[in-house]
């Protein structure tokens, strides 16, 4: 299968998510979770204009699409094709139709018919007080692992790629005009999408036009370091404004922004068809490699099943869900949405070389691919399919990259800033916003330059992202198990896919663990420790839960229905 035309991956990948979309979510949303459109959501319940705000769904998809997806999806698929193209390509496309897509829709959900609880707090309401804390330390260090590392991600890419300066931060005049215009002058949502979109691209021409390099030390920093502390300042505000100033808006332009430039680069691939020169299978990998198995299905989470997903889906989506139906196309298409991103880094990296040789001289090591890779392979592929110069090729693909990642990141800050209150409250101290912002951004500070000026420290702790990603997505759908469960509601298709991703990420995790002992990495090491130990025990309390909700009676259906006045779509309201 070497040799394989680009074109063949795009239209069997994009075909069988869509299809995934079409077939497989409207069972789910029938059958399994049985999605109510008159059910009262928490967004309507608890509407207070600031986290509880009823949204159009198209709206809210950008939210959370543009929020999962972050860097990871490009990462993850950038470095996994090293293995061969063949392994990356089949755990996307069946990750993203039977795992993915099923866990955002159960967790957005779940979430919506819990009052908008986050998966944390579910997780003490349905296996018990000890599980729940326990998921909060799995979460709290996964969501310090995304910020940090975001931030480094976003500052690289800056320094490397100044075109994208300019549209990286006018990014946010524009989100916060649209938000205006949507919110309180009632605009038309079509219309302002489409100027929305113009004035971001037109930012990108103007950015590859005049680029934006700092010198070498500004207030005492390193660029990616100045860069960094500018990014924590802006995360920490959007965090705490309302949803609908900022965070909806830039996410959901930015979302159809990169939806374009998805095609963009996908309508490259059907003119240039370019070949795949990596192999299907690689058998000639660098010495540092690690096996496969179970590394594949970490390496890729983002674009195959992430727990990142739930934690957004409950934390933020749940709360600005207009209606429970909403969920199919929020939840399931937003996870299609990054499995097509994921896809496209693996033919970008693939398929954006002269030749195998080419190939091979980038992927010398197991940690030579990531964001960069697919920039230069993606850039090469539009270049030759509709001929875009290099530079402005480059700079499309590295503002996508960044947007995706500051998505992630402000939204991360904003989930980071809510478990840190929900730890205080179990400790019984009630912290602020402002407070709890303060120390969720100083903590991650803290992590992100603790090995020097230029931000490093931030990718410190990320080598335990993909499998504590994993465990943490396991674990999600365990809960969600147990409430179908307790609803009498059919629960196999999210309890094996559940055991699947259990077993390949305590494996993996495992593995970890000898690799961080023989290379005397103690940190690494004692956090991998915590993390396996807090998996397991959150594991065995929800077996337990199971093994009693199995002998209990059925809950009946308990459902707040909309009143007339709230089945006005929420733009009308």
């Amino acid at each position: 299968m070497d040799g394989v035309n680009s074109l063949v991956l795009a239209v069997v990948g994009v075909v069988m998510m869509l299809a995934g979309y079409v077939l497989y979510s409207r069972f789910l949303a029938k059958r399994v979770y049985k999605l109510n459109a008159e059910f009262k959501t928490p967004g309507h319940e608890f509407d207070d204009g600031v986290d509880f705000v009823p949204t159009n769904k198209y709206v809210l998809w950008g939210h959370h699409f543009t929020s999962v997806a972050g860097a990871a999806p490009i990462v993850g698929p950038a470095v996994a094709v090293i293995w061969g193209w063949l392994p990356a390509f089949l755990w996307v496309v069946f990750g993203t139709v039977f795992l993915a897509g099923m866990h955002d829709l159960g967790s957005l959900w779940a979430s919506a018919r819990n009052k908008g609880q986050s998966i944390g707090t579910l997780s003490g309401r349905y296996i018990g007080a000890r599980g729940r804390n326990l998921f909060l330390v799995v979460i709290f260090l996964l969501l310090l692992m995304v910020v940090a590392a975001f931030a480094v991600v976003i500052s690289g890419l800056l320094v490397a790629q100044p075109g994208a300066v300019i549209p990286t931060w006018g990014a946010l005049l524009v989100a916060l005009l649209v938000g205006q215009a949507i919110y309180r002058f009632k605009m038309n949502l079509a219309v302002v999408s489409v100027v929305g979109v113009v004035a971001l691209y037109g930012l990108i021409l103007l950015g590859d036009r005049y680029p934006i390099e700092l010198p070498e030390r500004v207030m005492g920093l390193a660029p990616e370091g100045f860069w960094i502390v500018l990014l924590f300042v802006y995360a920490a505000i959007a965090s705490i404004l309302p949803v609908w100033v900022l965070l909806q808006p830039r996410d959901y332009i930015n979302g159809i922004q990169l939806f374009i430039g998805l095609g963009i680069l996908y309508g490259s691939v059907l003119i240039a068809t370019p070949t795949v020169v990596a192999p299907a299978w690689n058998e000639n990998v660098p010495a540092d490699t690690p096996s496969i198995v179970p590394l594949l299905f970490v390496t890729i989470a983002c674009g195959a099943i992430s727990g990142f997903h739930g934690t957004v889906a409950s934390g933020t989506s749940s709360k600005q869900m207009d209606r429970e139906t909403d969920a199919r196309f929020i939840g399931y298409f937003g996870a299609v949405g990054e499995g097509l991103l994921a896809l496209g880094a693996i033919i970008a990296t693939t398929a954006g070389f002269q030749s195998l040789q080419d190939w091979e001289n980038v992927y010398e090591s197991f940690s030579s691919g990531g964001v960069p890779v697919f920039v230069e392979g993606g850039g090469a592929i539009m270049n030759a399919g509709l001929g875009i110069p290099e530079s402005l090729s480059a700079t499309i693909l590295a503002t996508m990259a960044v947007l995706f990642a500051a998505t992630t990141m402000d939204t991360g800050v904003r989930l980071k800033r809510f478990v840190i209150q929900e730890i205080g409250e179990l400790a019984g101290v009630r912290l602020n916003t402002v407070v709890a912002t303060l120390i969720t951004v100083g903590i991650a500070l803290a992590l992100t330059f603790s090995q020097g000026g230029d931000g490093s420290g931030g990718m410190l702790i990320w080598p335990l992202f993909g499998t504590t990603n994993q465990l943490l997505a396991a674990l999600t759908l365990m809960i969600i198990t147990i409430i179908l469960m307790r609803k009498g509601r059919p629960f196999l298709p999210v309890l094996i896919p559940a055991l699947f991703v259990l077993v390949m990420s305590a494996y993996a995790a495992i593995v970890q663990l000898g690799t961080f002992y023989s290379d005397g990495d103690w940190l690494l090491l004692a956090i991998d420790v915590v993390i396996i130990i807090a998996a397991a025990w959150v594991l065995v309390e929800s077996l337990i839960a199971m093994r009693r909700v199995s002998k209990e009676p059925k809950e009946p259906e308990d459902e707040q229905l909309l009143s007339e006045a709230e089945k006005l779509p929420s733009r009308e309201r």
